[in-house]
């Protein structure tokens, strides 16, 4: 069956030079060809909606870095708050983060698209965009500046959820450190902000590279729960294909699983490294 899906979507945006996109393209005829003779008519179908695929691909990797930054940005603050914090501020943080851990992320993705108002945050998400095109100027890439809402649900969900695991990654890291550090920070006319910012922060971070390693996993695994409000992210697409053609069920989610390991095989790999790079010297990372 011919199925020829497009890459549609403004997250996808991809400008490769002209004439290699021919030759690509004038090479691709051959390919399915050579894998419909080698492994079958449904391999053949995997080969010709490859691109589709990829699409989804580069939607899925947006998306789990995009819910990471989020993550980050609201996580450390609360692992600082519930190390240094007092009072109702405290409080606070750590039952919103023990709400956000113990709620499934699928309640909590739905619950994000179907009931928050997701339109108050696209305005101002599409202003940053628009500035971050703008400073760019003319380079080969070119910024998105439409965001879908299905895509802003998924990441404020991924986004939050993960700021409650990273919150306690942070937080386990600073508690890591020993208490003297601060005291001799005082003795020498620190102030107490001063003394977090400048001497507990920079340690936190670099002891907190292998608990982030974990949650980028996690994170990437779990975008493949966007599915459920209609994100063409990879899980996504390999679903609209294999309903497409019922026989290339099996070869269509090979294909993806194939994807998904190379995406976290290649992060872990690569975070080991930063992981050793940034390691204290004198710790084992």
């Amino acid at each position: 069956m011919d199925f020829v899906a497009p890459i549609g979507g403004p997250l996808t945006t991809l400008t490769l030079p002209v004439t290699e996109t021919i030759a690509a393209l004038d090479q691709l005829p051959l390919l399915q060809g050579v894998v419909s003779g080698a492994l079958g008519e449904d391999w053949a179908f995997v080969a010709e909606n490859a691109d589709y695929l990829l699409g989804g691909t580069v939607i899925t990797i947006v998306l789990t870095i995009a819910s990471l930054l989020l993550g980050f940005l609201a996580g450390f603050p609360a692992g600082a708050i519930e190390v240094y914090g007092d009072g109702y501020l405290r409080s606070f943080v750590r039952k919103v983060g023990v709400l956000l851990r113990g709620t499934p992320i699928l309640v909590i993705i739905i619950f994000t698209y179907f009931v928050l108002p997701i339109d108050v945050v696209l305005g101002p998400t599409a202003a940053v965009l628009e500035a971050i095109d703008w400073v760019l100027g003319p380079t080969p890439f070119t910024v998105p500046t439409a965001v879908p809402e299905a895509f802003m649900a998924a990441t404020i969900a991924l986004g939050f959820r993960s700021a409650s695991y990273q919150s306690q990654i942070f937080r386990g890291a600073l508690q890591s450190i020993d208490e003297g550090q601060m005291e001799a920070a005082r003795s020498i006319g620190m102030s107490r902000l001063e003394a977090i910012r400048n001497v507990m922060v920079p340690q936190a971070l670099r002891r907190s590279v292998p608990g982030f390693q974990n949650e980028f996993t996690i994170v990437l695994k779990d975008t493949s729960i966007a599915f459920a409000i209609g994100l063409g992210e990879l899980l996504k697409r390999s679903y609209d294909l294999f309903t497409q053609q019922t026989t290339a069920i099996l070869e269509v989610i090979l294909f993806v699983s194939l994807i998904y390991f190379v995406l976290t095989f290649s992060t872990n790999r690569t975070l080991d490294y930063v992981s050793n790079y940034f390691a204290i010297p004198g710790e084992s990372s």
